[in-house]
């Protein structure tokens, strides 16, 4: 009996690898042409790859693929990669119930069980980003540009003609996220240490449970995100601070009216303003609170200090973008006008975003039924799907001499009669997908867009900034699709000299 039950186990061992091929030769993503092992298991030393030589990975993918597709591994899934103004045009059209940017998102960082399931039921901040923050951003531009100045006196100390080193990466996170909680929640809570800091690392708290989550066979996710997601941790403590200013305002708009005298014009009240009446919304207020920070401070905390780098690197570009802000600025005042006139300024920013940008890909979708692209790919349903916006920014038939930093590459297009807004830092289109193309590109492009300018203006007209090395910008880290200003490069700052 014993040698009859070893018998079949060694039948069942050996036939296993078989069954293996066997599935992994009928998947239909077999023949999409991958970058790395695809083999069963061998497709893990790919994943691990792919987590440290990303950049290398897709720039092998597109350099053999343009036009097409290819596909690299992740550890728990598959990603193709399309390219070519076809295929991300393509990609851009499919319909929601065909492709799906939501549901992308919900597998990529593991919603559920990182920002928890509260986050998938009612995502009713998208809308008030994209309506009441796009709609109120001139009103709101005195306050942010007064929390930028604070944070800087706050953050950065100068004195006389002194240079003063800065880790700055870090900096330009807390500047961002006091002046964007400036327009969040207000004083003094976006000046409230204990607060920042969880607003800050929440989205490391997502990050880390996303990589837990995607380690973590599906089945085994409930119990390991209750013991091992720090991001419930995070919201409980944000809870305790916030709630008191949200009882505040409860109280005050019932015992004055929706419209009180001195209604706070912020990101909470609106979210408030939607939660009326809807005891779910008002129970995870919080939650929408920090995804709205999970959505802005590091994304333009690495965006800014991105292109700080390279006004750093090359100080030369100080001088035109200095006259600019001051010539703008003594004729429309700090307005929002004002950044809309600065064109060199907004072209800088676009052409640090271009050369660097905060993740490789975009445009992420996820196929919810089988695919065919014109190209004669075949994607089944179930699969992620993005688009190479790294190396798209990067070839030199979008973008003459593309790998070269021209800060004002787009201020000069702009000068072309009827190309006035179509290059703008906001500005979408197949060749140019930061911030994403078409009905889902980012809602909060228009005011982080915004507070960056706001940003670099006030360093330009406060400050001289340089690396103690001039012309050598620190190279920039990649962790998987992630792009990250090196995190460890110093600035040097001083009062303005002249």
């Amino acid at each position: 009996m014993i040698a009859i039950s070893i018998y079949h186990l060694c039948i069942a061992l050996c036939a296993a690898p078989i069954v293996l091929l066997f599935e992994w030769w009928r998947n239909p993503l077999h023949k999409i042409p991958t970058i790395g092992p695809s083999a069963p298991l061998l497709s893990y030393i790919g994943a691990f790859r792919f987590f440290y030589h990303a950049r290398e990975m897709m720039q092998e993918g597109y350099t053999k693929y343009k036009g097409s597709t290819f596909k690299v591994p992740l550890f728990d899934r598959w990603l193709v990669v399309v390219s070519g103004r076809t295929l991300i045009e393509e990609l851009r059209r499919y319909p929601d119930d065909q492709a799906s940017f939501d549901l992308a998102s919900q597998e990529l960082l593991q919603i559920k069980y990182t920002f928890g399931p509260e986050a998938l039921d009612d995502q009713y901040h998208i809308d008030v980003i994209r309506e009441k923050l796009s709609r109120n951003l001139g009103t709101l531009l005195p306050d942010v540009q007064d929390e930028i100045q604070h944070a800087f006196d706050h953050l950065i100390r100068t004195e006389g003609d002194e240079w003063t080193s800065v880790h700055v990466l870090p900096i330009m996170i807390q500047i961002v996220a006091r002046a964007s909680n400036r327009i969040f929640v207000g004083v003094p809570y976006c000046r409230d240490d204990a607060y920042l800091k969880l607003a800050i690392n929440y989205t490391m708290d997502v990050v880390k449970g996303n990589i837990i989550m995607n380690l973590t066979p599906p089945l085994l996710r409930p119990i390991i995100a209750r013991y091992f997601i720090p991001t419930a941790k995070t919201k409980r403590l944000t809870r305790g601070i916030i709630t008191p200013l949200i009882e505040e305002r409860q109280r005050s708009q019932q015992e004055q009216g929706a419209n009180w005298n001195e209604k706070p014009n912020d990101m909470l009240m609106w979210l408030l303003d939607e939660a009326e009446g809807n005891d779910s919304r008002l129970r995870n207020l919080v939650t929408m609170l920090l995804g709205v920070n999970f959505a802005a401070i590091h994304t333009s905390g690495n965006s800014v200090t991105h292109a700080l780098y390279h006004l750093a690197a090359q100080t030369d570009y100080i001088q035109p973008l200095r006259e600019e802000v001051e010539t703008v600025i003594a004729k429309e005042g700090w307005t929002r006008a004002a950044l809309i006139k600065m064109w060199k300024l907004d072209s800088f920013m676009k052409e640090s975003q271009r050369v660097n940008g905060v993740s490789s890909t975009s445009l992420t979708r996820l196929a919810l039924q089988d695919l065919h692209l014109s190209d004669g790919t075949h994607i089944p349903a179930g699969t992620i799907i993005v688009v190479a916006a790294s190396d798209t920014h990067m070839d030199n038939e979008y973008y003459p001499d593309a790998s070269e930093f021209d800060p004002f590459r787009f201020s000069k297009l702009r000068e072309v009669a009827g190309e006035g807004t179509k290059h703008q830092f906001v500005s979408t289109s197949v060749d140019y997908i930061s911030f994403g193309h078409g009905k889902h590109a980012c809602p909060g492009r228009f005011f982080a867009a915004n507070e960056l300018k706001a940003m670099l203006a006030y360093i330009l007209l406060n400050y001289d900034v340089k690396f103690e090395r001039e012309g050598v910008r620190p190279e920039n880290k990649w962790v998987a699709t992630a792009i990250i200003p090196d995190p460890t490069a110093k600035v040097m700052f001083r009062k303005r000299q002249q």
